[in-house]
């Protein structure tokens, strides 16, 4: 690979670690909205936050070197259809 798109590549896949985390506990983004609005404490709420995108980032990671994420995208497939014509047609 190219050293320019190596390094390209890398950045591409520090984003899909934090991008997937991110999707997974998605939720928890509005814990953190509601626990500033909430409080009305700025400075904790940015700690919260900063604690939660690091914590997407490692848990995403995790995820991809895990396995786990091609395991929640076979769910997906298999439920499908689409896919399930394509696996019809390819037996």
């Amino acid at each position: 690979m190219d050293r320019k798109l190596e390094k390209y590549y890398r950045i591409g896949l520090h984003k899909a670690y934090f991008d997937e985390g991110l999707n997974i506990t998605n939720y928890f983004k509005y814990l953190i909205a509601f626990f500033g609005i909430a409080s009305g404490d700025a400075a904790s709420t940015l700690l919260i936050a900063g604690g939660y995108a690091i914590f997407c980032y490692f848990f995403g990671m995790w995820l991809f070197k895990s396995g786990a994420r091609e395991a929640f995208v076979e769910v997906g497939n298999v439920h499908n259809a689409f896919m399930k014509e394509v696996r019809k047609k390819l037996k």
